[in-house]
């Protein structure tokens, strides 16, 4: 069953916004270079979903977004009783949230798989280590979502990239990379944003490493602050924002959570690929901007005309 109902007046709006608006300054392949999941709660966090998604199911190599899902299993695996809880595991868990260090995502990737690395493997412990790797993976097929189908969650995230076991674990073609859709990482914050994945109080420590700060002193304070540049550059600094950004050479990712005053809590998940769109720091705030007009506008149209 589908987490959310779709919308036909949403994802005109949504079609129009990414063809029109965003693609006019200078984008003209964005159709291709982005995907866009966006939904709406109009009862509140707990009720119906409804929204709209374009390119939702491509997989997209997902940089830093992939640290969603393993913050998400370390929770699993706690309430699982697989992990020990500890300082240091939560200290890694908010600098791979909060900071969106490469450094903690090595160290929570070890402990949910078993696995370290280092040099190349012989058999049969190489096959083992890679087998070890799935676990991740394995657990996301457990949770039965469609939408997370084609999702490859097995890498650690790099500043320089892999070295040894880890390189070749990528394969020469890379074909093992990371591998996300906005509509399946869409469910899966919607999920902890809602108490549908593990537990209520594990929702809520994971809700409140994913919380930014708009206060435009503290995002001065912080170059890397995942507001500026991504969605929550494009929102009120009234709004509420929980969120978890990801950006390399060849991406710029955002998947958010986002409340503003009199409108319905808002969903957008957007993944952009290709040079010229990592370098590009306004689309995201573009489309959050546009989609929270969108929101406006639906709410302000008649309920006959908004069928």
């Amino acid at each position: 069953m589908a987490f959310y109902r779709f919308e036909p007046r949403m994802h005109q709006l949504l079609s129009e916004l990414v063809a029109g608006e965003l693609a006019a300054p200078g984008r003209p392949d964005l159709a291709e270079e982005l995907s866009v999941t966006w939904l709406l709660h109009p009862e509140g966090p707990q009720g119906e979903a409804v929204g709209a998604s374009l390119g939702g199911e491509r997989m997209r190599y997902p940089a830093s977004v992939v640290k969603l899902v393993y913050a998400v299993a370390v929770e699993a695996w706690l309430q699982a009783d697989l992990l020990l809880e500890h300082d240091e595991l939560r200290r890694a868990m908010a600098d791979m949230i909060r900071d969106s260090s490469n450094d903690a995502t090595a160290l929570l990737v070890d402990l949910l798989t078993g696995t370290t690395g280092g040099p190349d493997l012989p058999e049969p412990d190489w096959s083992l280590w890679c087998d070890q790797r799935q676990l991740v993976n394995r657990w996301l097929e457990e949770l039965g979502w469609e939408e997370l189908r084609g999702f490859n969650a097995c890498q650690k995230t790099w500043g320089d990239g892999p070295y040894g076991r880890e390189w070749r674990h990528y394969g020469a073609d890379l074909s093992n990379r990371n591998r996300m859709g906005t509509l399946g990482t869409a469910r899966l914050l919607h999920a902890v944003m809602t108490d549908a994945v593990v537990s209520p109080p594990a929702c809520r420590r994971l809700r409140d490493l994913l919380s930014r700060s708009l206060d435009p002193r503290e995002r001065v304070a912080d170059p890397e602050n995942q507001v500026d540049g991504f969605l929550g550059g494009g929102i009120p600094v009234t709004a509420g924002l929980w969120s978890k950004a990801g950006w390399m050479s060849q991406a710029r990712h955002d998947a958010a959570w986002i409340e503003i005053e009199d409108l319905p809590p808002m969903l957008i998940v957007a993944f952009s690929e290709g040079a010229e769109r990592a370098a590009d720091e306004t689309l995201l705030p573009d489309l959050a901007a546009g989609l929270a007009a969108a929101a406006r506008r639906l709410d302000e149209e008649p309920e006959s005309e908004a069928e």
